[in-house]
């Protein structure tokens, strides 16, 4: 909730001294191609930050048994945090550039995400199995045991690929190099979690 009231704040303050449309996304390359009004802003910075503390606060209630999130509350805390914080950083980057300080916006943004992917990543262990939070495949929903493989994996793979792009974001290789970087960490979970539920399967532990 502080986050969200310094980002409503600093949007108020900065609001005199934007221009009329500003670049509100980016290409994977960085480039800007799309653009908002500057009141916008107040609904795509505090406005989706209060959304998703929202949606949040709501998920909770509609778990299923046996797939109760108050199992790892703290972690799941820790991810809204995470997230509402990414969407302020956003947002004060816009506001930044915006008022005519010289910033790369698009590689700020993709640095950002890249960041959020490896600190996700060092938080996969610790989440229980659920509906709404972490790597949710038909098969780590089936079983237990593939779902707590799969996160301590997934764990290694988003926090690599992130540091991966946020390095290649560092070194000026915007687009495909960073766009592979981060799929491949979030999506060779997936496929460990396939595998490993086969290979159970097999085994006949299922």
């Amino acid at each position: 909730m502080l986050l969200t009231a310094a980002v409503l704040i600093a949007t108020i303050v900065a609001y005199p001294h934007l221009p009329g449309s500003l670049a509100t996304h980016w290409n994977m390359h960085g480039e800007p191609d799309g653009y908002s009004p500057k009141w916008a802003l107040f609904l795509i910075g505090p406005g989706i930050m209060a959304a998703i503390m929202l949606l949040m606060y709501l998920l909770p209630w509609l778990s299923p048994k046996r797939f109760e999130i108050e199992s790892f509350h703290s972690t799941y805390l820790q991810i809204m945090l995470m997230l509402v914080a990414l969407i302020g950083y956003f947002s004060i980057v816009i506001l930044w550039s915006g008022i005519g300080h010289g910033l790369n916006v698009g590689r700020a943004i993709i640095g950002g995400v890249c960041l959020l992917l490896a600190l996700l990543g060092n938080l996969m262990g610790k989440v229980r199995r659920n509906f709404y939070v972490g790597v949710r495949t038909p098969w780590t929903l089936a079983d237990e045991r593939v779902w707590y493989a799969t996160h301590r994996f997934a764990a290694k793979t988003l926090v690599a690929g992130g540091l991966a792009g946020l390095a290649l974001t560092f070194a000026g290789l915007n687009g495909w190099p960073v766009m592979v970087a981060l799929l491949v960490g979030a999506l060779l979970p997936v496929v460990y979690s396939l595998m490993f539920y086969k290979q159970l399967e097999r085994r006949g532990e299922l």
